[in-house]
């Protein structure tokens, strides 16, 4: 039942990201509902550099091959031993970095954007002993983010967010954190330009972002 729910809201948020995307002027990004994208809306398997990759959130193009790319991993249920988020951090960071390595090998200009997602009782586990899971995250992820040059580090991500999830039926809420930044949060339309504004930088003979969408020059 866990692994169902965290699959749901995976493919939920990937669905909006991509909607996001294409709204921003990144037409082929997928998933997307049926009909919306060509024949198929499904995600995209991607060649990568250590082999093949089923990818959350992509933008693909017959020029450039894959632009952006998004990993939307989660955490949404506390372990029943220990009582809280933190038993799963470390599987998250393995398959996290793992991704990155295989698609930064085979398209190191690809701006590649991460997103673990906690539901928001993570940043309150913690006791007199331990931080909580969410303060966690930081020592154990910060590395991984801030490839600024395609020559840069293959396990980096370019951008990589944390977010806080109230589910409740009543008034979910949702709260954004640049990994190496937990204390400042980070509102949406932000995080979306600056991917726009990521790909702009490593596309400039092609697209440009400007005014928080990519356009072709």
């Amino acid at each position: 039942m866990k692994k169902n729910y965290n699959e749901k809201l995976s493919n939920a948020l990937a669905l909006a990201f991509a909607a996001e995307l294409r709204a921003r002027g990144m037409e082929e990004a997928r998933p997307s509902g049926a009909g919306e994208v060509g024949v198929s809306g499904a995600e995209r398997r991607i060649a990568g550099g250590i082999g093949a990759k089923k990818v959350d959130v992509t933008w693909a193009t017959e020029e450039s091959g894959l632009v952006l790319a998004v990993s939307v991993k989660t955490i949404l249920f506390r372990d029943g031993r220990s009582n809280n988020f933190q038993k799963n951090l470390t599987n998250r960071r393995a398959d996290m970095l793992n991704e990155s390595v295989t698609l930064h090998r085979r398209f190191p200009y690809s701006v590649l954007a991460a997103f673990l997602i906690l539901d928001h009782q993570a940043a309150l586990d913690g006791t007199a002993r331990r931080r909580s899971t969410f303060e966690n995250v930081g020592p154990r992820f910060r590395l991984f983010t801030g490839r600024r040059d395609p020559a840069g580090r293959d396990e980096q991500y370019e951008k990589f967010y944390v977010m806080l999830v109230d589910l409740n039926m009543f008034q979910p809420t949702l709260r954004a954190y640049e990994v190496n930044d937990l204390e400042t949060e980070v509102p949406l339309e932000k995080v979306f330009d600056d991917l726009v504004e990521l790909v702009g930088e490593r596309n400039f003979d092609l697209y440009e972002g400007r005014d928080g969408a990519v356009r072709k020059m």
